[in-house]
């Protein structure tokens, strides 16, 4: 029976799927940690080149670094393709999509000028640093404030629709008090204005000028603080549920001959010393 011998190639697969989507050797960590300083270097040259004064001095010098780095991430992007056994499945993910995305603004430059600022989205690629950080306790934290979200969305979604409902009726409201004199010129433009003072940002581009008018704005800015309040107390109200499921699905195991705590629930030893677990 004849033993199979791995092609170059499939050698080659096996050592870059390591390098590239491997966080616990050596050679993965570096890679990662190269590719977050190549995105922070490539998102500061986009910006340095909206300064006038600097990029007429190193424009040369920055397109040349532009692609350099855009050609590495061309690379890295291949390789990632070919060295993940379902391609695809990378390819039409968040982050296979936010790396192609990545690299097309400098070839969009040959026929659209100005598209090399787009570069700026490469700093979504910075999210990678949440699999560099692949530690259980990120994770855990990361999954809890997720499910915590999720839990929340219908409530937030009905307080949301709420306040565009009660947007439109004050700004028909407003519309109708202050009239176009007084800059509100149309319903729009009037919905305009009560989402900018009940979001507390007030642009001062349009105020109201009757008494009417500035008690309902009055009331409004009033109002702002409990909608800036309202979706941030459901999620916290979630997580503390969360809180309370988590403590009350996990058993609390003593070690009587270390003191330690916080066990996992299936234990039997203490992780700490290696002494027989007991349950309180």
């Amino acid at each position: 029976m004849k033993s199979y011998v791995k092609s170059r190639f499939e050698i080659f697969r096996q050592r870059t799927h390591i390098i590239i989507y491997g966080t616990n050797t050596f050679a993965g960590r570096a890679f990662d940690l190269i590719l977050l300083g190549l995105i922070l270097l490539s998102v500061l040259l986009v910006m340095l080149e909206t300064i006038q004064e600097f990029d007429g001095k190193f424009h040369s010098e920055l397109v040349l670094l532009e692609w350099i780095i855009t050609i590495f991430f061309t690379i890295e992007y291949i390789l990632r393709v070919i060295s993940i056994n379902k391609p695809f499945k990378y390819i039409f993910s968040f982050y296979g999509i936010i790396d192609f995305i990545a690299i097309l603004p400098m070839y969009l430059s040959f026929f659209f000028a100005g598209t090399s600022i787009i570069s700026t989205i490469r700093a979504l690629r910075l999210l990678r640093l949440f699999k560099i950080l692949n530690h259980p306790q990120f994770s855990g934290q990361s999954i809890h404030l997720k499910e915590s979200i999720v839990a929340s969305r219908g409530k937030i979604v009905v307080f949301m629709y709420f306040v565009l409902i009660s947007c439109v009726i004050i700004g028909s409201v407003m519309y109708v008090v202050e009239g176009r004199e007084a800059g509100f010129t149309s319903i729009p433009i009037s919905i305009y204005w009560c989402i900018v003072t009940l979001t507390t940002v007030g642009y001062g581009d349009i105020s109201p000028t009757t008494p009417l008018g500035q008690f309902i704005a009055s009331f409004v800015m009033i109002l702002g603080y409990g909608i800036i309040a309202v979706p941030t107390g459901i999620v916290t109200a979630e997580i503390a549920i969360k809180n309370i499921e988590l403590k009350n699905k996990s058993k609390i195991l003593h070690c009587f001959e270390c003191g330690s705590e916080n066990h996992l629930s299936d234990a039997k030893f203490c992780q700490n010393c290696g002494h027989t677990l007991n349950e309180d």
